[in-house]
């Protein structure tokens, strides 16, 4: 197959203003350079630019090496702590199209190319060597492996009744685009966290088309997330029952074969509340540096964290993620647990009812403000509330970018740091 091309969305908003910095064409063959704004009709059914009403719009780039356009206030982290909005610049073809009565800028760009903006905006440019092959490998199979499935039905589902809800998140934001820009699926934040980085660009040409396969030669679902905890997750204890053969559970260390039942819940609260060793278990900031942006870095307790809730905030979350009014809430209980002690079902009592929530995600935006950091934690009541100690950031399946990252650093090549999160997978070259 040749390199395909792949459409990003970036952003929606009732008007984008923008700069093209180079020199761009529309699909009236209109030559186009400078700032300009895009905004959404009243009627919410076209665009409005230059005082003319479109029903779409895409500007094409005239030279693939030197034209790009920056956007203007772009949300990063959304409904994360680290929510933000900065200025971001692309190559490629820019299209605007109608949405709800707002403008969604699409970003259509060589699947390499994307790439290259990925691996530095998951991670910082300046990693090793070995972690930057490997990321661009395995966020290459995720990102064709989603070509692949979009005429697919979302797999994302809600299992709703008044004592259980368990839902979980895939692909329901993707009917207007390929993948979108944010943590949802992968960092894609532009040109400037890459430029002037030659090993960025190196690692993606030195691994150009590489990807990860099944025994049946099927892409490779290649997820990650910063810091496992000490132990992977399996894919199907965070999103539909269907379980990867190369998404199972394995320990974040020299004995990967080595770790205990976590779904045994006394196990569980044995591992999250100590601090075993693990790849993933560091402190330097050197190595944290290479996977964690700036703003990553806002908080420091990756690896073993601890929350603490007043029963009136745990109330009041609850009530607004739920839309449901279980009174004060007098407990927290771990239902079931998966390979790596994260709870995928937990139970929630109030002075006015209960309910049963999952999976993983599903509960970290319940008890949390944005997202908690992980839903492998153990729960302590308090004369006032509680105390959740957790392990881990992110869904902990498949790579995880901090052990990744002392890996690398301690010399271990790329191939095996893939064979390592991702056991049983094959490398395939498709273009």
């Amino acid at each position: 197959m040749t390199e395909p091309d792949i459409s990003v969305g970036i952003l929606t908003a009732a008007s984008i203003r923008f700069t093209l910095t180079g020199v761009y064409s529309t699909e009236s063959s209109r030559v186009v350079t400078g700032p300009q704004e895009v905004t959404a009709s009243q009627d919410g059914i076209g665009l409005w630019w230059n005082g003319q009403k479109y029903d779409c719009l895409l500007f094409s780039p005239t030279s693939l090496s030197g034209d790009a356009f920056e956007l203007e206030g772009v949300t990063i982290g959304v409904k994360f702590h680290w929510e933000r909005r900065e200025n971001q610049r692309f190559r490629g073809a820019l299209k605007l199209i109608p949405n709800e009565g707002k403008v969604t800028v699409i970003n259509i760009v060589p699947v390499e190319e994307y790439l290259n903006s990925v691996i530095s905006s998951e991670m910082s440019a300046t990693s090793s060597p070995a972690l930057l092959r490997a990321h661009a490998v395995i966020s290459r199979s995720w990102v064709m492996a989603m070509l692949q499935q979009k005429d697919a039905d979302s797999l994302s589902q809600s299992l709703t009744s008044d004592d259980e809800i368990i839902r979980w998140w895939d692909r329901e934001d993707h009917s207007l685009f390929d993948v979108c820009a944010d943590d949802h699926c992968q960092r894609y934040q532009g040109m400037s966290r890459a430029e002037g980085k030659a090993d960025v660009g190196s690692a993606v040409a030195d691994t150009r088309g590489v990807v990860l396969t099944d025994d049946d030669g099927e892409l490779c679902d290649a997820r990650f997330s910063k810091c496992c905890g000490g132990v992977f997750e399996q894919f199907e204890n965070c999103w539909e029952d269907s379980p990867k053969s190369y998404l199972r559970a394995g320990r974040d260390g020299e004995s990967p074969d080595e770790f205990p039942d976590l779904t045994c819940e006394d196990n569980a609260k044995n591992w999250i509340e100590s601090t075993p060793n693990a790849f993933c278990n560091t402190l330097s900031s050197r190595i944290l540096g290479q996977v964690l942006n700036s703003y990553d870095r806002e908080q420091t307790d990756f690896y073993r964290w601890t929350v603490h809730y007043t029963a009136e905030h745990l109330s009041r979350l609850v009530a607004e993620r739920l839309n449901r009014d279980l009174g004060v809430i007098t407990d927290l209980e771990p239902l079931q647990r998966g390979t790596s002690g994260r709870i995928v079902r937990l139970r929630i009592k109030g002075t006015n009812g209960e309910v049963v929530i999952g999976k993983e995600l599903m509960i970290r935006r319940t008890l949390s403000d944005t997202h908690l950091r992980s839903s492998a934690f153990t729960v302590a009541k308090t004369s006032d509330g509680f105390i959740l100690r957790g392990a881990g950031w992110g869904h902990g399946v498949g790579l995880c970018q901090i052990g990744a990252a002392v890996m690398g650093e301690a010399g271990y090549p790329w191939q095996e740091i893939l064979s390592r999160y991702y056991p049983g997978a094959h490398l395939k070259k498709l273009y």
